[in-house]
């Protein structure tokens, strides 16, 4: 699965095993048919939290969030990034190509912007441009579940052994290490390359959710080997190439 030659064993298992194939299809539930059992365990998923007439909020979209497209797509918000006064939402770029307006809540009734670009394969990222600025707005932070956030205000590239957690919309937050860097995961449309991974572990549901450092944003998760059950290791798309290519910075 890497250039690496620790790596290979992997590689040669997700190239010759079915099963390794369909459990990363099955991460990538984001996908858009309408009941699709990707999303029949959501409970505890972080939501956008919606205004109400009582108290005049504004509808808050963050890290850790899931949007939802025209087109039936949705997908988890990775991190909120900015350039000048324009903030934009990181998500995966698998799960967003081919949707282009999206929003906040499932009834398609609270807009908040476009697709700006998407990667996919090669690489795993999307941007949302966020337009909706009068009535949601957009924090600079991950939320956690249960009113929990975490503030992000840097990105970094992860290093081996660095600690770090992640949150997925199935299984929450979960903390481990990062294991390995610069490895390639291959899929049915092709391959992504560039991905770190950490012995951190995933179930269907959870692609796209943020990964993070303390307040330093390293990734989202884009796939996974194994399970919560028996144990299993998760891949992520790291923020710093993406960053840089559309010009953002976290805040």
């Amino acid at each position: 699965m890497s250039p690496h030659r620790n790596e290979r064993p992997f590689r040669r298992a997700l190239r010759t095993a079915a099963s390794a194939v369909a459990a990363l299809t099955l991460l990538l539930g984001w996908s858009a048919a309408t009941g699709s059992t990707a999303y029949a365990q959501e409970a505890g998923v972080p939501a956008a939290t919606a205004s109400t007439a009582a108290t005049g909020k504004a509808v808050e979209v963050r890290g850790g969030n899931v949007i939802y497209s025209s087109s039936g797509t949705r997908c988890t918000v990775g991190f909120n990034a900015r350039t000048s006064a324009t903030f934009f939402g990181l998500v995966s770029g698998r799960c967003a190509q081919g949707s282009s307006n999206w929003y906040a809540d499932a009834a398609l009734t609270v807009f908040i912007g476009t697709t700006a670009g998407a990667s996919f394969p090669g690489n795993d990222y999307a941007l949302i441009r966020y337009i909706n600025s009068t009535t949601v707005t957009f924090p600079g932070e991950v939320a956690l579940g249960a009113g929990g956030t975490q503030d992000i205000t840097r990105a970094a590239n992860p290093t081996v052994g660095q600690s770090m957690c992640h949150v997925g919309r199935t299984t929450g937050v979960r903390c481990g290490t990062v294991t390995g860097v610069n490895l390639t995961v291959n899929y049915p449309e092709g391959s992504v390359s560039g991905l770190f991974r950490s012995n951190i572990c995933s179930e269907p549901g959870d692609a796209g959710g943020p990964a993070y450092s303390g307040t330093t944003a390293l990734g989202i998760i884009v796939a996974s080997s194994g399970n919560c059950t028996s144990g299993g290791v998760t891949y992520y798309q790291p923020v710093v190439e993406w960053l840089s290519v559309y010009g953002l910075s976290m805040y």
